[in-house]
């Protein structure tokens, strides 16, 4: 009798495992996949790592444009270039945070992708010192891409305080959970100077609920990044960026990561102002 359930079981529960596993694994991982407008980022990484191998903060957002238009794009839309990382600036970031003094240029340390650091990154206070900001990294990965335009990958995080990292104890920035709002930033900034042409999106991670960046900080994301096709010589755009639409698919997935990343974010604690 025994084995008659157990051989009923095993009938319906293996097909039924083997459909979740072609749903979650197969089908739906290759449906959320779509790079229609940037074609050469197919396959090409959407993480980047610490310098001890680590993965570290997630690419949310990709900009379409020369170096030049960049530097200028983001300094009309109120962000400042980092300073590079050398024994002066790394004295002059900590007297910020001790004596919470200000330094907008305040450098940021080095993430790698494709086993080099950033190109460019630049940052917007959020506070008095160097303690919070918002920032973010950028690094050229296509010379010409499907606009015949350079395309850069970023990864925009919030610094939230200086504490230490929760997988090698070193001193460091924790980053807030919400990598999305950074990216809304990085948008709503250059487009409120009128230094966007078009958005659109390429998938990224993926949808991510329990994803940990180089420091062991917990962060979450619908997995898209948004690539904003830059003006050309800084020639400031007065009518709104024009917004491509991916397939409906992806509309309908990042709809319902709204609802669930909402009840997420309504379920964790308030984050300190300061480090841990």
């Amino acid at each position: 009798m025994r084995s008659r359930y157990v051989k009923r079981a095993a009938a319906v529960l293996v097909p039924a495992a083997l459909v979740y596993g072609l749903i979650a694994y197969l089908l739906l991982p290759s449906l959320w996949r779509h790079y229609e407008h940037q074609k050469k980022l197919a396959g090409v990484p959407m993480v980047t790592v610490t310098a001890q191998g680590i993965p570290g903060d997630a690419i949310n957002v990709g900009l379409v444009g020369s170096r030049e238009d960049i530097l200028c794009a983001m300094r009309a839309a109120g962000w400042y270039a980092a300073d590079p990382v050398t024994w002066r600036s790394s004295l002059e970031i900590s007297g910020s945070v001790l004596f919470d003094q200000p330094y907008p240029t305040a450098p940021v340390s080095p993430l790698l992708y494709e086993g080099r650091r950033e190109d460019l990154a630049f940052e917007k206070p959020a506070g008095k010192s160097a303690d919070r900001r918002h920032h973010i990294r950028l690094w050229m990965v296509l010379q010409d891409g499907d606009e015949h335009r350079p395309v850069w990958l970023g990864a925009a995080t919030f610094d939230r305080g200086v504490g230490f990292s929760h997988y090698t104890g070193a001193i460091t920035h924790h980053i807030g959970p919400d990598i999305d709002a950074e990216r809304r930033l990085v948008e709503s900034d250059l487009q409120s100077a009128g230094m966007i042409e078009a958005r659109y999106k390429v998938t990224g991670v993926g949808p991510t609920l329990l994803g940990r960046n180089g420091g062991g900080d917990p962060y979450y994301t619908d997995g898209e990044v948004w690539m904003l096709r830059l003006v050309e010589n800084c020639a400031r755009r007065s009518a709104p960026p024009q917004i491509i639409e991916g397939p409906a698919i992806i509309e309908i997935k990042d709809a319902l990561w709204q609802s669930i990343a909402g009840v997420y974010q309504s379920l964790q604690p308030r984050p300190a102002s300061r480090g841990e």
